[in-house]
């Protein structure tokens, strides 16, 4: 939920750190990149995600989930319920188990 409110009120921040050729700047998101990666690695290994979880592919679109969010966010915004939205659809998506393709595809 503080990265929503981040980057609702401060929406640059990720995407101008990613850049940033300041070393303390660049470790610091580094590091959120790594913990980001953990928190999908944890649920991928009890079961919660499949398997076969791409961690950086999950990674990928949960910041682009956070970042459709925070476009349509103002300061005022319902934060917890913009979170439980971003996660029900990274975790559970739009379709149902028919709407499901092979990995093949």
């Amino acid at each position: 939920m503080d990265v929503l409110r981040v980057k609702i009120g401060w929406g640059f921040a990720m995407t101008r750190a990613a850049g940033s050729e300041d070393p303390e700047i660049a470790r610091v998101h580094a590091n959120a990149v790594d913990e980001c990666d953990r928190l999908f690695r944890r649920p991928r290994d009890t079961g919660l995600l499949r398997p076969d979880a791409d961690v950086e592919w999950a990674r990928r679109c949960y910041y682009a989930l956070i970042h459709e969010v925070a476009q349509g966010g103002t300061a005022d915004a319902d934060v917890d319920a913009l979170a439980t939205r971003i996660v029900d659809t990274l975790l559970r998506g739009f379709g149902g188990e028919s709407g499901r393709v092979s990995a093949g595809l």
